[in-house]
């Protein structure tokens, strides 16, 4: 009954609040803070540090002295240590991508798209550098989107006019990382891409225009030539 009494007071009449914090990289601060409020005032709180309900109302100090059994308290801590330090320490390394995106017209500034995919958790922040120190004024947007599956992804867009000699770089900082990941823009790249491309096109072009010179000068060679047959002489 007891039980019951709790769970009608969470579901069916209070509002619950189930807050996660922790500081250290080894999750070994994690706090877990249940809060039960009621007209925007906190009833009672669970707070895993000090393993037990805290009642700040008449009927909140009931609630905690109900809750704080065996059975609850036993599942609550099961919950912080199993559950949530489990998936907390679960890092995954972002795989980060740099790549150019094509600009409409000549005019356009060059843009970059720096891409952190399949990373855990959240927090990430992806920042550009110019020559070393970090850039404001240029950077497009900043995507940040959910997999669905525990994992997140996030692109970031910069715009910007090149100069000859600088640095472009993309600098990702995550969890999982012990320092900052940097990944260099080489422009030599993309160039010689291009020129590969246009290089192959010209090829093709030269080919073409060969085959149709050739074949108009053979056109033009048999023109008005009368072909007879070979006769025989008879002795």
């Amino acid at each position: 009954f007891q039980l019951l009494l709790i769970l009608f007071l969470l579901l069916f009449i209070k509002h619950l609040c189930v807050c996660c914090t922790y500081i250290s990289r080894d999750l070994s601060d994690v706090e877990l803070i249940i809060s039960t409020s009621f007209n925007k005032a906190v009833q009672m709180q669970f707070n895993s540090t000090l393993g037990k309900y805290v009642g700040f109302t008449e009927i909140g100090m009931k609630c905690a002295r109900l809750s704080n059994n065996k059975q609850i308290l036993s599942h609550l801590s099961n919950m912080v240590h199993k559950s949530i330090v489990n998936k907390l320490g679960k890092w995954q390394k972002p795989l980060i991508k740099l790549r150019p995106v094509k600009q409409n017209g000549s005019s356009s500034p060059a843009a970059l798209v720096c891409s952190a995919y399949d990373f855990y958790p959240e927090q990430i922040k992806v920042s550009w550098l110019r020559d070393g120190k970090e850039m404001t004024t240029d950077v497009a947007s900043i995507e940040e989107l959910a997999n669905g599956d525990w994992y997140y992804q996030i692109h970031s867009h910069l715009e910007y006019t090149p100069k000859s000699g600088e640095k472009i770089s993309c600098m990702v900082e995550h969890g999982s990382f012990n320092k900052p990941m940097i990944i260099d823009w080489d422009a030599s790249i993309s160039e010689s891409d291009g020129n590969k491309i246009s290089i192959g096109a010209s090829g093709l072009v030269l080919d073409i225009t060969a085959a149709a010179g050739l074949m108009y000068y053979k056109k033009k060679s048999n023109r008005g030539r009368i072909f007879k047959p070979n006769r025989e002489t008879k002795v």
